[in-house]
């Protein structure tokens, strides 16, 4: 009799979870983390998360819900960021472009350091997570 979806294929194996090494965590500990764990849905400012930073790069987590740069404000970074979009919806302007890149679910862009950008607008309706990397 053929497996039902429900089983899973006969060579699978169960592996053993993988333990940081790193040098400041203790091997037995493990921490699991959901970057959609925790999204408020509603917050008067962004949520910026520091999930991972060494010399050479940071890693954020964004949560924007209806947010955008104040008027008139530009970032003007000292690092490349790498930036994706998790969730939800966004628009980001350059000061270099007239139109507003529109970001969806899945899209992801590099910004070179000192190219001037703001955020437009956010989707109010729900959350919008990215990651970004700065390096």
């Amino acid at each position: 009799m053929p497996p039902s979806v429900s089983d899973p294929p006969a060579t699978d194996k169960v592996r053993p979870p993988v333990i940081y090494y790193g040098p400041t965590l203790p091997v037995d500990w493990l921490p699991v983390k959901n970057l959609f764990g925790g999204a408020p849905s509603s917050r008067p400012d962004e949520l910026v998360e520091t999930l991972l930073e060494t010399g050479a790069f940071r890693l954020e987590r964004i949560v924007s819900i209806g947010h955008a740069t104040p008027a008139g404000e530009w970032y003007d970074q000292e690092r490349d960021e790498w930036v994706v979009l998790l969730s939800g919806r966004a628009g980001l302007r350059f000061a270099d472009r007239d139109d507003v890149v529109e970001m969806l679910p899945g899209d992801h862009l590099v910004i070179p350091a000192h190219r001037r950008h703001r955020v437009e607008w956010t989707d109010a309706a729900q959350p919008t997570v990215w990651l970004a990397l700065h390096y």
